[in-house]
């Protein structure tokens, strides 16, 4: 009788270990197909994620090799690349309607701000954004297919992020009249409380909120970058014409007035 009591323990607990298991790489595999199915809707370009690691016990999580595509019409292979990105939530919401975030830190990724003097990637990516969650009002989510049976479709989950931080950003600054790159630190940016209230954020509207504040710092470093160019190239090298470096930061602070 302990014999068969033993076994049946030991059943028991391998089966416990199977579903954690089974549990944490559905969870995975689903978060990495929504990212490069929803991502590209919202943002109008390609969005790849080489994986995703969540703890359903511990709530801890990692993302590596999350890659943003670039808008129609520049050059650069992507606008933002994120080597690893690391998040803490609460695992008993996971199963909720509103998951909440503790924190999101995204450690060193490289950001390029490519301008041809007239708009920019980023103000472009954001534009997209804005315009697949219907502007400045309340996100929309993209449209799900319609559920087979007459059943009601389910409403998006919401999130709460409490802490949201990119750090040690690498900014590629690309002037395309002048066919020059330059490269530069990003300031670090820090987003609080984003959708603590009962409603909690959809997905497709935080996406808008970090987009937005990654242009808006982008764009101002971009500006101080060119316009120490004019002083010197100090970036670029000598061998740009002081004119032509005029002529590009009249352009960027063209942009600055147009943004404001």
């Amino acid at each position: 009788m302990k014999k068969i009591l033993s076994w049946f323990l030991v059943l028991v607990v391998i089966l416990i270990i199977v579903a954690a298991l089974a549990v944490h790489f559905f969870l995975d595999s689903a978060v990495k197909r929504g990212v490069e199915t929803f991502g590209p809707r919202i943002t109008k370009v390609d969005v790849k994620l080489d994986s995703v690691t969540i703890s359903f016990l511990s709530g801890s999580g990692k993302i590596k090799g999350l890659v943003v595509g670039n808008p129609t019409g520049f050059k650069a292979p992507s606008a933002i690349q994120v080597g690893t990105a690391s998040l803490a939530l609460q695992p008993g919401t996971l199963l909720n309607d509103k998951i909440v975030i503790k924190s999101i830190l995204v450690e060193a990724p490289e950001i390029t701000f490519e301008t041809d003097l007239k708009s920019n990637n980023l103000k472009k990516l954001l534009a997209n954004v804005e315009e697949s969650t219907g502007g400045g009002g309340e996100a929309k989510e993209p449209a799900q297919s319609k559920p087979k049976t007459n059943e009601p479709a389910k409403p998006a989950k919401k999130l709460e992020v409490d802490d949201f931080v990119i750090k040690n950003a690498r900014l590629h600054v690309s002037v395309t009249p002048l066919n020059q790159t330059a490269t530069v630190g990003l300031p670090d940016i820090h987003l609080t409380n984003l959708g603590t209230g009962p409603d909690g954020i959809t997905p497709a509207e935080l996406t808008r909120k970090v987009i937005e504040a990654i242009e808006t710092s982008a764009a101002s470093q971009a500006g101080a970058v060119v316009t120490d160019l004019g002083k010197g190239a100090q970036y670029f090298g000598n061998s740009v014409k002081s004119n032509v470096l005029d002529k590009a930061a009249k352009g960027i602070g063209d942009l600055f007035k147009k943004k404001n």
